[in-house]
């Protein structure tokens, strides 16, 4: 039986190194996402409903709460049948790259 994780709930204290990036090949593993059990930032990675993405929709990784600590790519805990993502669409981004392209995080 798998072990149930706590939650993050606080605000983080420093800008991570790298953050979480969802890619077009996001499915939403059909409306249940593996990646969200993963991550251990409560409301990090949320299932957003779209008809552009349908009938699945796509997750969204807050860029506030993203810590960087990869375990959305990563295998899961024992009793998982998947490791991270299974289309391959969560890549690892230089946080700096994300503020280049959409400004910088206050924190």
């Amino acid at each position: 039986m798998a072990k149930t994780q706590k939650l993050i709930s606080k605000q983080r204290k420093k800008k991570p190194k790298e953050m979480a990036i969802i890619t077009d090949q996001c499915t939403g593993c059909a409306g249940a996402p593996t990646c969200i059990p993963l991550c251990p930032v409560e409301d990090c990675m949320i299932l957003i409903d779209d008809p552009e993405h349908g009938p699945f929709g796509y997750i969204w990784v807050d860029p506030l709460k993203c810590i960087g600590c990869k375990k959305c790519i990563t295998k899961g805990p024992e009793g998982m049948w998947l490791d991270g993502c299974p289309w391959d669409a969560i890549v690892m981004s230089p946080t700096a790259d994300w503020e280049g392209e959409n400004g910088s995080l206050p924190y």
